[in-house]
């Protein structure tokens, strides 16, 4: 059986499309709608994938719910606006499945000039190096991640907002975890409006939730 795909997506009916034909073939794939006010579960619907409702607003908490909501023993993680190339998973994937690391997970590399904005790449690096003194080796905290499923689930991670992808690497460096990180092309958006990385309000309120973690 392969991987299962995760999608946490808020109002991204735009994008979808291009998004999910890019998907690996055969891979199936889970959409969480996380409270969108567009056609973001009918247009993933139309294209194949299955569709979980979580309205509860917040990144870990449409995260947290495709992880539940999947059944295969690897969980893929990836954004739903088209910005991450969906080309490495495959390689990801079989990272994990052969017992080479416990979790993949991408280093983005811009892919032209402007797609990752100064204060987005700044308060991530300065997270990132604070990881790695806590002994997590990552250059970046991107939405691009390949584990298995029950190991996920057992890290119980809390966060519901943003900084659910920080906290659940803190744990698995916690519990011993081997990682592979690799890079991953990283576009402008197939569509629609960034909700983090594209206005400083946006990266400030990510940031808030991560350093909140890291006290």
């Amino acid at each position: 059986m392969h991987p299962e795909i995760v999608l946490p997506c808020l109002d991204e009916a735009e994008a979808l499309p291009y998004v999910l034909k890019r998907m690996p073939d055969d891979w199936p794939v889970i959409v969480v709608d996380n409270g969108s006010t567009d056609d973001t579960a009918a247009v993933a619907r139309g294209h194949g994938a299955r569709v979980v409702v979580e309205p509860r607003r917040g990144y870990g908490a449409a995260v947290h719910a495709g992880l539940e909501a999947a059944t295969g023993e690897l969980v893929a993680f990836l954004d739903g606006d088209g910005s991450l190339d969906a080309d490495v998973l495959p390689g990801m994937a079989e990272t994990v499945a052969s017992g080479r690391a416990d979790i993949a997970v991408g280093r983005r590399v811009p892919d032209t000039v402007g797609v990752w904005p100064w204060h987005a790449r700044a308060a991530n690096a300065v997270i990132a190096g604070m990881l790695r003194t806590r002994g997590v080796p990552v250059h970046d905290i991107a939405p691009i991640r390949v584990a298995r499923r029950q190991a996920l689930l057992d890290l119980r991670v809390e966060d519901r907002a943003f900084g659910y992808p920080l906290e659940l690497l803190l744990r698995a460096g916690r519990a011993g975890w081997r990682f592979d990180e690799i890079p991953v092309a990283y576009s402008r958006r197939a569509g629609g409006r960034s909700k983090v990385s594209g206005s400083v309000t946006g990266t400030v309120r990510a940031g808030r939730d991560m350093i909140r973690l890291l006290r």
